[in-house]
């Protein structure tokens, strides 16, 4: 059940205020009688705030030993605990969260007063365009972020102008080389990746994605699209597993277009890529967009018992990125309707709220568009669907590159299959 009320309920009547603890919750007190409760006197609920405060804020004693907060950057100083403008309802279901943002609003406004510190996270794709305003979010607050791409020379670039934009130290930013055109590719950048951050990965944001490509085969004799948008992405994700503790997040981006997919010969044939002969740049891509929303729901089930939250989003339709560069047909289309779609900013919105939002703790398994929860396709919710296109994409991986790291899935989907029939 989805919270939908205004912000409006939650004002307060006159003659209360709001006070916070040091441990992170809110009471009210009633200034006219000095009365004071732990729930909201209009709406009866309980309210929580973060235990730390929010980014660029330092707490401190005036003369009188009062608490005194004092904002970095401008120097206001303020009594008021500035943890309390990120009050939210103490939740009775995980799944219960309100819409705090929208189609409108961007990945600046969605990460205001979040420190992340000390967090850590991989980003597939994220050179230039949607991935590359989701970089310089996150990194802008403080996150350690892994850029995973092809063009390192693109990378290095997209570093830089990351420090000059967010004045971060570059020590916060590392390239790592991912072709997602190889399998083997994926399991060098992954072992990589274990190397570089040993410890854990606190967001793996799998961005990266082709669209209107004609046919291409890749080195493992699979057709492009399918291949970088879904299947590499999934062995990456697989393979990052041990490195995924509670509280990390796995964000597929994905696309409405999932809604268009048509899965016709692929339970037939067994192939979820498209051979050559039918080849079709929309219905590939299409394809590939409701494999990403499917394994995002497979995988939050699996790894649902340990606390890792796996969830899939649109960014934005027809937003204007390298994209649809490989054809000066999509190019002419995106540059004409661009005037009247998201700009990068909003675009990455929802990728950064899907990946931080404290609201969004321990939700896992949902597909959001515009900052919130929207319903997947009925091909996307059919769960023996589901379970087939996960059992084909493990067979395709295990034909090409082994079972190492993937067995117990192999197991579990590829193996019951075998049993039944």
């Amino acid at each position: 059940m989805h919270n939908l009320d205004s912000d409006s309920e939650d004002e307060l009547p006159p003659g209360w205020e709001e006070k916070s603890t040091e441990d992170g919750n809110v009471y009210f007190v009633n200034t006219c009688n000095n009365k004071i409760q732990w729930t909201h006197p209009r709406t009866g609920h309980k309210k929580v705030i973060p235990k730390d405060l929010p980014f660029g804020w330092t707490k401190t004693m005036d003369e009188n030993g009062k608490p005194l907060y004092i904002q970095q950057e401008t120097g206001n100083k303020t009594y008021v605990d500035p943890r309390l403008a990120f009050a939210k309802e103490e939740k009775k279901h995980v799944n219960d969260f309100r819409q705090r943002f929208d189609g409108s609003s961007t990945a600046f406004q969605v990460l205001h007063g979040v420190d992340l510190s000390g967090k850590y996270a991989l980003i597939t794709g994220c050179n230039a365009g949607i991935g590359f305003e989701t970089a310089k979010s996150l990194a802008r607050h403080g996150c350690n972020i892994l850029l995973a791409n092809r063009n390192m020379e693109a990378t290095q670039q997209a570093i830089e102008q990351i420090v000059k934009d967010t004045k971060v130290s570059e020590d916060n930013l590392k390239a790592i080389y991912l072709d997602l055109a190889s399998l083997n590719s994926v399991r060098k950048c992954a072992m990589a990746v274990r190397t570089v951050f040993s410890d854990h990965l606190d967001m793996l944001i799998l961005n990266a994605g082709v669209f209107g490509l004609l046919y291409e085969e890749t080195e493992d004799k699979l057709d492009r699209t399918f291949q970088v948008n879904h299947l590499s992405h999934t062995y990456l994700a697989l393979l990052l597993e041990p490195l995924l503790k509670k509280g990390s997040r796995v964000v597929f981006v994905s696309s409405e277009s999932h809604r268009m997919a048509s899965l016709k010969n692929v339970f037939v044939k067994q192939n979820l890529a498209h051979p050559k002969e039918q080849y079709s740049t929309l219905i590939a891509y299409n394809n590939s967009k409701l494999y990403n929303v499917i394994t995002a729901k497979i995988l939050s089930e699996e790894w649902k018992h340990k606390g890792i939250a796996v969830n899939s989003l649109h960014p934005g339709n027809m937003v204007y990125t390298n994209l649809p560069k490989s054809w000066w047909f999509y190019q002419m289309l995106f540059m004409l309707v661009r005037p009247f779609t998201k700009s990068l900013q909003q675009a990455a919105a929802t990728s950064v709220y899907v990946a931080t939002a404290s609201e969004l703790e321990g939700v896992t398994g949902l597909y959001f568009n515009n900052c919130f929860y929207c319903e997947e396709s009925a091909l996307a919710r059919d769960k023996d669907i589901a379970n087939e296109i996960f059992s084909i994409s493990l067979g395709m991986i295990e034909e090409r590159m082994g079972r190492d790291n993937i067995e117990k899935y192999i197991e579990k989907y590829c193996n019951r299959k075998e049993n039944e029939t």
